[in-house]
């Protein structure tokens, strides 16, 4: 019977990284860790193997099962507030466009521009479509006429853990299953 992970390369074998509480690391970008690195915390004993692949890797005294999904023994507490980076911001706003709500050509905006004395926080940046950045120009969304659909925030580590549960990477191996939660389905 043909199984998947019985060819698989082992550099398509990686470990999804739950934090001590057995909750993954992030969601978006989703906690994942080469094999190489899962096998070398496994030796050091800084993980726990939770779920293993069918695949294994040998030396010439052992072989092992490659992990599939480990958990940190030590727990890692997650920063309160997350870097301000244009991904995380592009995050916060869900990947969309705060002005007209397109999903495609995204750039950031500084709600009050720069040219009136506005800095670049997550207070004062937002989402834009380049058409809207463009449209906008160098006013303020008031003088071009244009309404955001939310108020630039600084967010949480949490909140932007929970908006990157909205898009889930294209693949996710079974075993990682009941470590994640997502309202897809998951693909083997």
């Amino acid at each position: 019977m043909y199984h998947p992970d019985l060819i698989r390369h082992p550099d398509s074998c990686p470990a999804l990284v739950l934090n001590a509480d057995y909750t993954p690391l992030s969601y978006y970008p989703l906690s994942l860790w080469p094999w190489q690195s899962a096998v070398k915390a496994v030796f050091l004993d800084r993980v726990d193997i939770i779920e293993t692949y069918e695949k294994q890797v040998r030396s010439p005294t052992s072989a092992m099962r490659l992990p599939s999904v480990i958990a940190l023994k030590q727990y890692v507490r997650p920063s309160q507030h997350p870097a301000f980076t244009r991904f995380n911001l592009f995050l916060r706003d869900r990947f969309v466009c705060q002005y007209c709500g397109a999903a495609r050509d995204l750039t950031f905006d500084h709600v009050i521009p720069r040219a009136y004395g506005g800095r670049t926080t997550w207070e004062n940046v937002t989402t834009a479509c380049a058409p809207c950045n463009l449209k906008k120009g160098g006013r303020t969304p008031r003088e071009a006429g244009m309404g955001l659909h939310e108020q630039p925030y600084r967010p949480t580590s949490w909140q932007l853990q929970d908006h990157g549960r909205a898009f889930p990477p294209n693949y996710l191996h079974e075993s990682w299953r009941d470590w994640l939660y997502w309202d897809v389905e998951l693909q083997a």
